[in-house]
C-alpha cells in the first residue's frame, strides 16, 4: 500500500519504506514547479522502496520520468539512496551541499574493506572489547554493501541561495550536525492554511517532532579533521529557531508547527545529556564505557551490534563537546583513551 500526504500549496509527500529500520520510512517531498516536480530526498535504494516511490509519484499526479530536480538534505542512504535511479529515469539534476558531496566522493573511492579496518581501529581506540571487534576483522565475501556507491551530485547547494525551482522560492539553510553538509530548505511562500510564521521548512533529519537525530562523528578513512558535530548541531538548531517557520516538514514521522518550541526542547535535551556525562566522568572512562552507562531507549545488553557502534560515536561527539568547553579532558597516557571531568 502506497501512502501519500497532501500538504497544500503544491507540496505532497510519499512515505518510502526503509528496510528493517524502526524509523519505518522516509518522507520524500514532491514540490510542484513550472518545469515539473522537484523531489526533496529520494529514499533508500531497495527494489520495494523504488516501486513505492514510483507508485507514490503516480498517486501524486506525476511520474518519475517527469522529475525536474532532486534536492538532497544529506548524504545518508535513506535520503540519497534512490537519487541515481531517479536521475537515470528522468534526466533530473541532483543537488547536495559540498561538504556531504565530499563524503559521497570519498565513500565511492574507498574500498569497503578499508572502511571496516577504519571502523575497527576507531572502536578499538574508543575502548571496544575484542568480542565486538572480531566481526570487523573477519574475512568477507567480496561485495559492495548498501550505501558504498552513492550517486555523485551534479549541482552544489550553496547556503543562502535560492535553488532552481522555477516559480517557487526555496532557499538553502546550512545546518551541519547530523552530517557536515546537512541542509534545511526554507520555502519562502505564504503558508497555504495561513498559519502564522515564516513559510515552511523541509528539515530533513535536523528537526524531527518526536525523536532526537543521531549526532555522531563525521570522520571517515580519508578525513582526519577533528570536528565538533554536537557544537555544529546546537548552533544550527538556534539558527533554525530564529527562522520561526509556520510549519516544519521533516523527513521522518509527521509535519508539525512550533519549530521554536521544538528547538528549545532539543537544546535542553542535549544540555541534560552533557550534564549526565559530566557526572559519569567523575571517574576516568573510555567512550565505550560511557556509552555502556548512558541512558538509551533500551538497556545496553539489548542494543544490537550495529547500533552499539552508533551509540559509541554519539558518546564521543558529546565528550568532544565537553572537552571543547573545558569541562572534561583526556587522561594523559591512557590507552584506549579515557576522559575525566575537570
Amino acid at each position: 500500500m502506497v501512502t501519500t500526504f497532501e500538504h497544500g500549496g503544491g507540496v505532497r509527500s510519499v512515505a518510502v519504506p526503509i528496510p528493517d529500520n524502526p524509523l519505518g520510512h522516509t518522507l520524500v517531498y514532491v514540490v510542484g514547479t513550472d518545469r515539473g516536480p522537484v523531489l526533496v530526498d529520494t529514499g533508500w535504494d531497495d527494489p520495494a522502496s523504488w516501486d513505492t516511490l514510483v507508485a507514490g509519484l503516480a498517486a501524486c499526479g506525476t511520474a518519475v520520468t517527469e522529475v525536474y530536480g532532486v534536492v538532497i538534505t544529506h548524504h545518508h542512504p535513506d535520503h540519497h539512496g534512490l537519487s541515481a535511479k531517479v536521475r537515470e529515469a528522468s534526466g533530473a539534476w541532483v543537488a547536495m551541499h559540498a561538504a556531504d558531496a565530499a563524503v559521497v566522493r570519498r565513500t565511492r573511492e574507498a574500498r569497503p574493506e578499508r572502511w571496516f579496518g577504519y571502523m575497527c581501529a576507531k572502536l578499538a581506540a574508543a575502548g571496544a572489547p575484542e568480542e565486538h571487534l572480531a566481526p570487523l576483522r573477519a574475512p568477507r565475501t567480496p561485495r559492495t554493501p548498501s550505501g558504498f556507491s552513492p550517486a555523485l551530485p551534479d549541482r552544489e547547494i550553496v547556503p543562502g541561495e535560492l535553488l532552481d525551482l522555477p516559480g517557487r522560492r526555496l532557499r538553502a539553510i546550512w545546518t551541519p550536525g547530523h552530517t557536515p553538509g546537512h541542509v534545511c530548505l526554507h520555502l519562502e511562500e505564504e503558508h497555504p492554511a495561513q498559519l502564522p510564521g515564516h513559510g515552511r521548512l523541509f528539515s530533513g533529519d535536523h528537526l524531527l517532532p518526536r525523536i532526537t537525530p543521531h549526532i555522531g562523528l563525521y570522520e571517515d578513512p580519508d578525513d582526519a579533521t577533528v570536528t565538533d558535530p554536537l557544537g555544529d548541531y546546537l548552533d544550527s538548531l538556534e539558527r533554525v529557531g530564529r527562522l520561526a517557520p509556520a510549519e516544519v516538514l521533516p523527513a521522518h514521522q509527521y509535519a508539525f508547527t512550533d519549530a521554536s518550541g521544538r528547538v528549545r526542547e532539543l537544546l535542553r535535551h542535549h544540555e541534560e545529556r552533557l550534564a549526565g556525562l559530566l557526572a559519569l566522568l567523575a571517574e576516568p572512562l573510555t567512550p565505550w564505557q560511557l556509552a555502556e552507562r548512558m541512558e538509551w531507549n533500551r538497556p545496553w545488553p539489548d542494543i544490537p551490534y550495529g547500533s552499539r557502534n552508533i551509540a559509541v560515536s554519539e558518546a564521543e561527539s558529546h565528550v568532544r563537546r565537553l572537552v571543547k568547553q573545558g569541562r572534561a579532558e583526556a587522561v594523559p597516557g591512557s590507552e584506549p583513551v579515557a576522559y575525566v571531568a575537570v
